[in-house]
């Protein structure tokens, strides 16, 4: 069994989004992740951590973690929950909608995306992605 290292740890809301993309970039950095693969695990995380701000109360938690050979992120909120289904297949936004994209995007450039319950209410949306082999 793998023992996760915990590389970040924090609550956010809106005005916190500025730094969760800093810090989740050089948690990520220091654990081996090069660009431009970094940089797209980071929009992923924002991706996922604005809809938390947007749709679900107004923030949550994220917990970022070097697990074996992965970079996992877990965002949790206090929302309505939502299921991976609500995802299109497809890119959104075709039909000249402006929103709608963060979350196909985060599943897009993650090796891993999952979306589960976070406790009674809420939603635990999990992403990883694979660090380069040594």
């Amino acid at each position: 069994m793998l023992t996760p290292e915990l590389l970040c740890r924090l609550r956010f809301t809106l005005r916190d989004l500025p730094r969760l993309r800093i810090e989740v970039d050089t948690c990520a950095a220091w654990a081996g992740l090069c660009e431009p693969r970094r940089g797209e695990f980071v929009v992923a995380v924002d991706a996922v951590a604005t809809n938390a701000v947007e749709h679900a109360g107004g923030g949550g938690q994220l917990l970022l973690r070097h697990i074996g050979n992965e970079l996992e992120c877990q965002v949790t909120d206090s929302g309505p929950g939502f299921s991976e289904d609500v995802i299109p297949e497809l890119l959104p936004g075709l039909d000249g909608a402006p929103t709608g994209r963060g979350l196909w995007l985060a599943k897009l450039v993650t090796d891993r995306f999952t979306v589960g319950a976070a406790g009674r209410t809420g939603a635990l949306v999990t992403l990883a992605v694979r660090l380069p082999g040594p």
